[in-house]
């Protein structure tokens, strides 16, 4: 049970290693906790991490996209794997925080470069972050699906463990999935 958050992790003074100083960025997102469950009331001992989100994404982008051939499924555990990659800076910003849309994208996105920047393919990460944001791929558009239905089948746990009452989000969550397969999915499964 997880009751408080672990410092934050740094790479060592005594290595040189600049990918670990970014592995250690990365696994912020271990320790940053889905903030719109908090305000649901779900306490901190029961609530998921945004990096235990970021893979309930990508094992739905890999068991989910297998069906789809006009997918490229490499780039779609991609853009799942990182589309939430600036929350290791910024945190998991909900409504109530009353960012604007663009501020959000902009904070993120010094975020994500400066995560990136440790790493040797780094343009082309940001690249599949950005397409991700912008929504201009099937791939991305599929992600951000797979990214909502996540988000209700994670309601749906947590509503049937009886921590939490989430049926209005299940259903507001179900309204927009406009994948007919993933809409599909949540008609027999969380209707």
């Amino acid at each position: 049970m997880r009751t408080e958050k672990f410092p934050r992790l740094e790479a060592s003074s005594t290595t040189d290693s600049t990918w670990l100083a970014g592995w250690y960025q990365i696994l912020h997102l271990k320790q940053t906790y889905r903030k719109g469950w908090l305000e649901r009331g779900l306490s901190e001992a029961h609530c998921e991490s945004v990096a235990e989100h970021s893979f309930g994404v990508a094992m739905l982008a890999l068991l989910l996209g297998r069906n789809r051939p006009e997918l490229n499924l490499e780039k779609v555990l991609r853009l799942a794997l990182i589309h939430d990659l600036g929350e290791a800076h910024v945190g998991d910003l909900t409504p109530n925080d009353a960012v604007p849309k663009a501020e959000k994208t902009a904070r993120e996105e010094i975020a994500v470069d400066a995560i990136l920047a440790h790493f040797e393919h780094s343009a082309e990460l940001k690249r599949d972050w950005q397409e991700y944001e912008d929504q201009i791929s099937a791939e991305a558009r599929f992600v951000k699906q797979l990214d909502r239905l996540e988000f209700a089948l994670q309601g749906a746990l947590f509503r049937d463990s009886s921590q939490l009452d989430t049926a209005s989000l299940i259903e507001k969550v179900g309204l927009g999935l406009t994948d007919e397969g993933l809409a599909s999915i949540y008609e027999d499964t969380l209707a």
